[in-house]
C-alpha cells in the first residue's frame, strides 16, 4: 500500500561479550522479520556484543569478532531487508577521533551502507560510557573497508559514510538514526534529522529499568514524535544483559505523531521481534499544515547554510520491497476509541466541551435558548448538553424551550419518546404539528401531497425551522442547531432549513460518535430520571422521518439506506480531511478495516458518493452557523476548511 512500511523491532536474547552467539541470534531474528515482510529491522544499542561489556570494549579480540560479525550479517542479510544493529567500532578519519564509537551500523543488500556514531554519551549515577566511547558529534567522514576490517563489504563507490545521516528507500521514505542517550539530551539529533526530511526515527537504546521508568520513556517517545512529527522507533536491550549491577527490561515502542503504534506488553523481555506498519502519508500530512514545522524546517537550512556544509552526511539509497503489499491495522471507528475507559473519557471530555462552549454563548445572549427535539440522536445530545449548560450557568433548565414539530413521517416512538425526555429533563416543553402548516404549503406551491419527492421533505423541514426562529423571537432566546459533523460532510441537511441555526453544539461531532456521548451522559447523576428513554432513543434507527410510516406505524425512512453507512462515512471523512489521502488509499484502508462487513462494490459505492456529496454540498458548510470544534477534524469556513463551493470533483470521483 502506498507510503506504508513495515518495521520490525528485535530484541535478540544477549551472551555477554560472545559475538558469535550474538551473531546467530540476529540472524534468526532477522529472518523471522523477513517472513513476516518487514523492510526494515532493528536491534538495540550495542546488540552484537552486549551493552554490558565494560573493559571488555577495549579488548582487540572483542573488535575483530565485531568487525567478521558484520561480514556475517551482510552475507546472511535476507534480500529486499534493511538491517540496523548496534556495534562498537574503532573508526579512523579526517574528523573521526581515535578511540571506540558506540555506533549504529546499516545494512543492506550484502553492504554496509552507512555508520552512525552515537553523540551524547552518558556518564553519570549508573553510566559510565565516556569511560570507554568518544562522541560522534562533528564526524563526516568516509570510512574505507580496510579501517573497518570489511574489505568487499562496502558500498558501490568503496567506502562507507560515517555521521549523523539520512537514509533514504528507493520510494522516498527518509530515516535517520540516534542512539539511547541521544533522546534524553536538551537538543537530540532526531529533531535536526526530522527537519532534514527524515519520517523515520530509529533509536538503538540500552536502558536499564527502574521503577516508573518505562512510563517516562512512554511519554518521552510519544512526545518526541509529536515534536518532530515523525515516527519514532525506540528499541532497547533486554533481560538477559548482565545483572551485574543493573536489570534491562527490553522495551520496545513505535509512536508516530504523539500517538503510540504499538508497544511490547512484558515487563521485563527479550527473544523478541515486534512488527509494526507505519503510514509515512499521515507524516507528511501533518508536516504539510504544520507552519510551525515548515518554519523551523527553512530555520535549520538557514543554519546549515550559515555554517558552510551540512552535518548530515549523505543520502543512502536503501531498496525497500515492493513485491508484497504491506499489511497496517486499521481502526474502524477512527473517532471512536477502541478501549472502554479512554472512550468513557473522551466523551465525558467532549460533553463538558459542548456544555461550556455553550455556555458561553448564552452568557452574551440571554441565557435562554430554543431548540427542535425529534426523539433522535443529534437533537437528543444538543438538548442534554443544553441541560448541562444551564446547570453550569445556575440557570434553571425552564430556560430552554424544547419543541417537537409532529408531520407526516412522526412516529409514536420517537413522538412519546421525545415528550418523556423533555419531561424528564425538566424543561419548557412545547408542541407544534405542522401537517395543515405543510399542507397549506404545499397547496399554495402546486405541489401534490401525493408526490413524496425532496419538494415534500424540505417543506417540512424549513416549516420547522420557521417554527424554532419565530419561538426563538417570542421566547428572547437563540436557536440551538442540532446538526452533527457527518451530516455537515454529506450536506445531510435542507438548506436554510436544519441547516441554519445561531449557534450549533454538535457541529464537531461525527455521528458515529453521538450515541457514545449520550450513552455516557444518560449515566450522569443529573440525568438518571431520562436514562430509560435515553436507551430507547439510542436504540431507534436513524431517520429524518420525512415520509409516512410503514402500515404498522414503525419509522420506513432510514438515513443509512439513502446516504449510506455512517460509519462508513465518517472513516472516509477522516482520512480524506486529515491526511488528505488519495481515494485509492482510502478505499485499501477502508477494506482492511472492514473488509469483513462490506464488500469491495459497496465500499467502492459509498466512497465514490461520500466525495460527490462532500464537494456538491460545500456551499452549505460556506455559511453555516458558529460551533465548537472539538476533534482534530472540523468544518467551519472560518477555521479549519476553506474549499470553493464550485470546485470540481472529477479527478476524485475518477479514482474512485
Amino acid at each position: 500500500m502506498e507510503g506504508i512500511v513495515r518495521i520490525a523491532s528485535a530484541v535478540p536474547r544477549v551472551h555477554v561479550g560472545n559475538v558469535q552467539a550474538n551473531v546467530r541470534e540476529h540472524i534468526g531474528l532477522m529472518n523471522q522479520a523477513a517472513e513476516k515482510k518487514a523492510s526494515i529491522v532493528v536491534f538495540p544499542e550495542l546488540s552484537l556484543t552486549g551493552y554490558t561489556c565494560a573493559d571488555l570494549f577495549f579488548q582487540k579480540t572483542l573488535q575483530d569478532e565485531v568487525m567478521q560479525g558484520i561480514r556475517k550479517l551482510s552475507e546472511e542479510c535476507p534480500e529486499g531487508l534493511t538491517v540496523i544493529a548496534g556495534a562498537p567500532l574503532a573508526l579512523r578519519g579526517a574528523s573521526a577521533a581515535a578511540g571506540l564509537l558506540n555506533c549504529a551500523v546499516v545494512i543492506t543488500k550484502g553492504k554496509t551502507a552507512g555508520i552512525v556514531p552515537k553523540t551524547y554519551l552518558p556518564n553519570t549515577g549508573e553510566f559510565y560510557e565516556k569511560r570507554w566511547f568518544q562522541s560522534g558529534e562533528g564526524i563526516t567522514d568516509f570510512v574505507t573497508p580496510e579501517t573497518l576490517g570489511m574489505a568487499g563489504n562496502a558500498g558501490e563507490q568503496g567506502k562507507v559514510p560515517c555521521g549523523s545521516l539520512v537514509f533514504t528507500s528507493g520510494d522516498g521514505i527518509r530515516f535517520g538514526i540516534e542512539l539511547c542517550e541521544d533522546l534524553w539530551s536538551p537538543l537530540p539529533p532526531s529533531t535536526r534529522l526530522s527537519l532534514a526530511g527524515c519520517d523515520i526515527i530509529f533509536n538503538l537504546s540500552a536502558s536499564n529499568e527502574l521503577i516508573a521508568k518505562r512510563e517516562y520513556r512512554q511519554e518521552l517517545i510519544r512526545q518526541q514524535s509529536a515534536r518532530c512529527l515523525c515516527a519514532y522507533v525506540y528499541v532497547s536491550a533486554g533481560r538477559s544483559e548482565s545483572t551485574t549491577d543493573l536489570i534491562f527490561s527490553g522495551h520496545c515502542l513505535t509512536a508516530c505523531c504523539g500517538r503510540t503504534l504499538k508497544e511490547n506488553e512484558r515487563y521485563l523481555d527479550d527473544d523478541h521481534l515486534m512488527v509494526c506498519d507505519i503510514d509515512t502519508d499521515s507524516i507528511r500530512a501533518d508536516r504539510l499544515k504544520s507552519s510551525s514545522f515548515c518554519d523551523a524546517a527553512a530555520l535549520h537550512r538557514s543554519w546549515v547554510s550559515g555554517a558552510g556544509k551540512a552535518n548530515l552526511g549523505e543520502e543512502i539509497h536503501l531498496l525497500l520491497p515492493d513485491e508484497e503489499t504491506p499489511e497496517i491495522r486499521v481502526g474502524r471507528h477512527p473517532f471512536i476509541p477502541s478501549n472502554e475507559s479512554e472512550r468513557e473519557i473522551r466523551c465525558s471530555q467532549i460533553f463538558e466541551m459542548q456544555a461550556s462552549a455553550l455556555a458561553k454563548r448564552l452568557s452574551v445572549t440571554g441565557g435562554k435558548l430554543v431548540v427542535g427535539i425529534s426523539g433522535g440522536l443529534d437533537s437528543t445530545l444538543a438538548l442534554l448538553a443544553a441541560c448541562k449548560s444551564m446547570d453550569l450557568m445556575g440557570l434553571p433548565r425552564t430556560n430552554i424551550l424544547a419543541v417537537t414539530m409532529p408531520c407526516f413521517g412522526t412516529t409514536d416512538r420517537t413522538h412519546d419518546n421525545a415528550w418523556e425526555l423533555m419531561e424528564k429533563l425538566g424543561v419548557t416543553a412545547k408542541e407544534v404539528n405542522i401537517e395543515n402548516a405543510v399542507r397549506v404549503h404545499l397547496k399554495d406551491i402546486g405541489h401534490p401531497e401525493s408526490d413524496h419527492s425532496v419538494t415534500y421533505e424540505n417543506a417540512q423541514a424549513r416549516e420547522r425551522t420557521q417554527v424554532l426562529m419565530d419561538l426563538a423571537n417570542d421566547f428572547g432566546g437563540i436557536v440551538l442547531g442540532t446538526g452533527d459533523l457527518s451530516e455537515i460532510a454529506l450536506g445531510w441537511c435542507t438548506y436554510n432549513a436544519d441547516h441554519m441555526s445561531m449557534y450549533g453544539v454538535n457541529s464537531g461531532v461525527p455521528k458515529t460518535l453521538v450515541r457514545w456521548i449520550i450513552s455516557t451522559a444518560s449515566g450522569l447523576p443529573e440525568f438518571i430520571d431520562a436514562k430509560e428513554v435515553l436507551i430507547d432513543i439510542l436504540d431507534t434507527p436513524i431517520s429524518p422521518e420525512l415520509l409516512p410510516p410503514d402500515k404498522d406505524g414503525n419509522i420506513l425512512q432510514q438515513t443509512e439506506d439513502l446516504v449510506g453507512p455512517y460509519e462508513l462515512h465518517d472513516f472516509f471523512l477522516y482520512y480524506a480531511v486529515r491526511y488528505g489521502y488519495r481515494p485509492e488509499k482510502i478505499y485499501e484502508l477502508c477494506r482492511t478495516a472492514f473488509g469483513e462487513s462490506y464488500d469491495d462494490d459497496t465500499i467502492r459505492k459509498w466512497l465514490r458518493n461520500f466525495y460527490r456529496r462532500f464537494w456538491n454540498q460545500q456551499f452549505k458548510r460556506s455559511c453555516m452557523p458558529d460551533g465548537v470544534k472539538i476533534g482534530s477534524i472540523a468544518l467551519s469556513p472560518r477555521g479549519d476548511w476553506r474549499m470553493p463551493s464550485d470546485a470540481e470533483s472529477a479527478a476524485w470521483l475518477a479514482s474512485c
